[in-house]
């Protein structure tokens, strides 16, 4: 390879790697300000209650998905860290439902607040085959739609390790 050649790769590489760069950095403040214009939408998050009775549904293991604003499945809720996916642990209460979250804060969902639990097939832009045919195994995500103190609704996903144990929660008094 002679030194023109090699310059003009190092050129070539060089530019790739700035329009690279530049994408990443757009990418990064469109997620940012979509989470501002999500904050005052959302407000504050229901606070965990200081006493829970026993549990109704036995905690469940799996991924937190994360949540949309409902009905959208696509749109990822980015504010504070709701967008990010995790290892949680569901468990119902006779008071709501509390969705413990690994490296991040629980969610605690209040019983009153729940108007559906289902099982759907894709949330929050993660889609899981299963569920067409009653034949099937069940869909792959287990929705909890719920809405917020400030008056929003969202769905709020999370893909069990079994999804046998789904059953559980989609028939154990779904809404308030």
């Amino acid at each position: 390879m002679n030194t023109g050649t090699a310059i003009g790769s190092f050129v070539f590489a060089f530019v790739i790697v700035v329009i690279i760069g530049v994408l990443i950095g757009r990418m990064l403040r469109g997620w940012k300000r979509r989470a501002r214009r999500q904050m005052d939408l959302l407000g504050e998050l229901p606070a965990l209650p200081d006493l829970l009775g026993s549990a109704t549904v036995a905690p469940t293991r799996g991924l937190y998905i994360g949540s949309t604003l409902a009905p959208n499945w696509l749109e990822r809720i980015a504010a504070g860290d709701l967008g990010y996916r995790s290892k949680a642990v569901l468990t119902r209460y006779p008071e709501g439902i509390l969705l413990e979250r690994s490296g991040a804060t629980p969610i605690w969902i209040p019983q009153d607040a729940i108007t559906a639990i289902r099982t759907e097939r894709g949330l929050a832009g993660k889609v899981i085959p299963g569920g067409r045919n009653k034949s099937d195994s069940p869909a792959g995500i287990l929705a909890i739609r719920w809405r917020l103190p400030s008056g929003t609704e969202i769905d709020t996903g999370f893909r069990g390790d079994d999804r046998r144990d789904y059953a559980r929660w989609t028939t154990t008094g779904e809404a308030a």
